[in-house]
């Protein structure tokens, strides 16, 4: 890939283009409005296929667990929006090492249907969990990493003391395998950057609900989890996965703020480093937080 082709592919797509969402659906409560925004914009974005990721901590018993907690999620969401795309079932665990690809549906799915695609018309991939399933894909099909564009809410930002951000720590096996592939790579980082896309209660109830089903579902279940911890606190709740779905429609850059850099690679001592003739990637380091609500809510109520 020429650095002409790569840039052009690391640009925020300008017509409609395909795009397939990997989402650990069940781990938090932003997973569902990524999903339902990217299944209501549909004026740029074509849903091909969702997959369920793995995840593991308090709200599962292991990887494989969580992921099939997120493929029920997903399809209750799917419900929701009154919408029908292919679910594929994800990973059962993390990748062994970086060689090693774990075969799941989803991985199979995307390695195969990226040989559809090309360098000049790229299938966009959009992971909001630990990005298991894109390395597997990638291992199992090089071509997976020339035929896409991999958009991650992943690690946390540059400035930040570390990169002990959930979705990279749980495989950095993988984070390296897709961050070191060549892929055209668009890294949305959490802590210090992302984590300013943040709502509250009284902004969730005066724009969702009592609007509709789905906006009701994602108001109470964002006030449940935000409420179960810091009732009685001024609290706001980051639902920063929405800000990986926003990037494919971020022209004239509405919605956030980046710049083209070399790709730091996470290190397993939970810090970036620098590698030798690295490639290029696209770096976000800032979020219009109001102007993406604005049209998150927007959509969500059907007042587009």
């Amino acid at each position: 890939m020429t650095n002409e082709q790569r840039l052009k592919n690391l640009a925020a797509p300008v017509g409609p283009v395909d795009v397939v969402l990997d989402t650990d659906a069940y781990n938090e409560i932003d997973d569902q409005f990524a999903i339902a925004y990217l299944l209501l914009s549909k004026e740029k974005l074509t849903t091909k296929a969702l997959y369920a990721a793995p995840f593991f901590n308090e709200k599962s018993s292991g990887p494989e667990d969580g992921m099939e907690k997120s493929y029920d999620e997903i399809f209750k969401i799917l419900n929701l929006v009154r919408e029908k795309v292919p679910v594929y079932k994800g990973s059962p665990r993390y990748l062994p090492d970086e060689k090693t690809p774990v075969e799941s549906a989803a991985a199979v799915d995307l390695a195969t249907r990226a040989k559809s695609y090309s360098l000049e018309n790229p299938l966009y991939v959009v992971a909001i969990g630990a990005i298991t399933n894109i390395a597997s894909a990638i291992l199992l099909e090089p071509l997976v990493a020339e035929n896409t564009v991999v958009v991650w809410l992943g690690g946390n930002g540059l400035h930040y003391h570390d990169t002990e951000e959930f979705n990279m720590m749980q495989d950095v096996a993988a984070a390296r395998v897709v961050m070191g592939s060549g892929v055209p790579f668009v890294q949305l980082p959490c802590m210090g950057v992302v984590s300013g896309f943040a709502t509250s209660r009284p902004e969730l109830e005066h724009w969702l609900t009592g609007k509709n089903p789905l906006a009701d579902y994602l108001a109470a279940n964002t006030i449940a989890e935000a409420e179960s911890y810091a009732a009685g606190t001024a609290w706001t709740r980051v639902v920063w996965d929405v800000t990986a779905v926003a990037w494919l429609l971020n022209q004239e850059e509405r919605f956030m703020l980046s710049r083209i850099q070399p790709v730091a690679l996470p290190a397993y001592d939970h810090h970036y480093s620098l590698y030798p003739n690295s490639h290029l990637m696209r770096y976000v380091y800032h979020i219009n937080r109001d102007a993406l609500f604005t049209d998150l809510f927007s959509k969500l109520t059907g007042n587009r």
